[in-house]
């Protein structure tokens, strides 16, 4: 008998679950063990959640297998207090869950970053698609995310948001500004402000329908 027809999907997802967990379990330990040669540098720049996009110059840190360190970065980061000049994730955040594995990532980034160290992060801009769906502004959401993100399934509005929000199963939790702001602003951060895609920073495919925020560890 067919091995599926004796489980139930249910089942199958948890052990999938759990075969993930047991992955990122392995490689963060060896990650812990890779981090060792950064333990006396300083001025460091990490780029979390890198995937496949690597920074030169840069620590990029992911799960990822072409990552410099391969970290769960639901655990604490393994730097040294004041390490690091600045900190920075594009597209990351909103795949870990909110509020609590987001805050102590970020209370962890306000520990690593030298004093005036920026955070320098990029979500979704999930305003965009709710001004959009409550008729406050027509800019053209829905068809640029038909043509450019969305699968062929999305076909109503509604679809569109949902798909906006969960990403399959990937997307945790859904930014504006105001909530960014928020969440940085408990971790410790100051000066947290919305700003411009940067082409020396970011990645041109990210630009469209992304907010980007800057903050930073105050001097004391």
């Amino acid at each position: 008998m067919d091995n599926a027809k004796q489980t139930t999907a249910g089942f199958r997802q948890a052990l999938c679950n759990l075969e993930w967990e047991l992955s990122s379990m392995r490689k963060h330990s060896r990650g812990l063990i890779e981090a060792k040669r950064y333990h006396e540098l300083n001025a460091l720049k990490l780029h979390l959640g890198c995937g496949p996009i690597l920074k030169e110059g840069w620590v990029n840190v992911d799960l990822h297998d072409n990552a410099d360190i391969t970290l769960d970065l639901r655990e604490p980061l393994p730097f040294r207090d004041c390490s690091c000049s600045i900190v920075y994730s594009e597209h990351f955040l909103e795949h870990i869950d909110y509020p609590e594995n987001v805050t102590a990532l970020l209370k962890e980034c306000y520990r690593v970053l030298e004093h005036r160290g920026i955070f320098s992060a990029g979500v979704p801009d999930t305003e965009w698609p709710l001004l959009e769906y409550a008729g406050v502004k027509q800019d053209g959401y829905f068809e640029k995310a038909k043509a450019l993100w969305h699968p062929e399934w999305c076909e109503t509005e509604m679809e569109h948001i949902n798909y906006h929000f969960r990403q399959g199963t990937d997307h945790r939790f859904a930014y504006d500004f105001k909530t960014l702001q928020h969440v940085l602003t408990r971790a410790g951060f100051v000066e947290v402000t919305r700003r411009a895609f940067d082409p020396q920073l970011d990645s041109k495919t990210r630009e469209l329908g992304t907010l980007y925020v800057d903050a930073r560890k105050p001097m004391t």
